[in-house]
């Protein structure tokens, strides 16, 4: 049985072998840059602006979802942007990543949110037939743009 629960500082440890385990399976494991310290204050900070959903069976921390509030001014209110999910290899096929992502679109449902959007890596096959399984649409017509260091520093200054 699989048990959806939000995050508390004691998972921090958790969390971050969830997202070098994500880098790692995406190819990018050379990029993580946060920090428990860093971690702990996005999430549990005075100005927390990041949520986190930690999935358990039989008492084991198998898989998390992190996720922030979005708006949309076409919809007119807000919604759920899924940073990252993720669930441990031995884990998987077990309907957790169903859970984590149905535990994100109840709460859209019950805060009256317009909807919960994520990105998927192209090249991510299983990823995108387990999202369309759910009945996510993969939009074609965006491309997600990015700007970051000295990039983000010129824009910036």
């Amino acid at each position: 049985m699989v048990e959806i629960r939000s995050a508390q500082p004691a998972d921090i440890d958790t969390i971050l072998e969830f997202i070098h385990g994500l880098a790692a399976y995406e190819r990018y494991s050379g990029g993580v840059e946060i920090t428990a310290e860093g971690l702990t204050k996005a999430l549990f900070g005075e100005e927390s602006r990041v949520f986190c959903e930690i999935a358990l069976s039989d008492d084991s921390k198998v898989g998390f979802a992190l996720w922030m509030y979005t708006f949309s001014t076409y919809k007119g209110n807000h919604g759920i942007y899924l940073e990252d999910i993720f669930v441990r290899s031995q884990w998987r096929g077990q309907g957790i990543g169903k859970a984590l992502l149905a535990r994100l679109a109840s709460r859209c449902i019950e805060e009256d949110l317009g909807r919960l959007e994520w990105s998927v890596l192209d090249w991510n096959v299983p990823a995108i037939d387990f999202y369309r399984s759910r009945g996510a649409k993969l939009l074609d017509n965006l491309v997600r743009c990015r700007v970051d260091g000295v990039e983000l520093v010129a824009l910036g200054g």
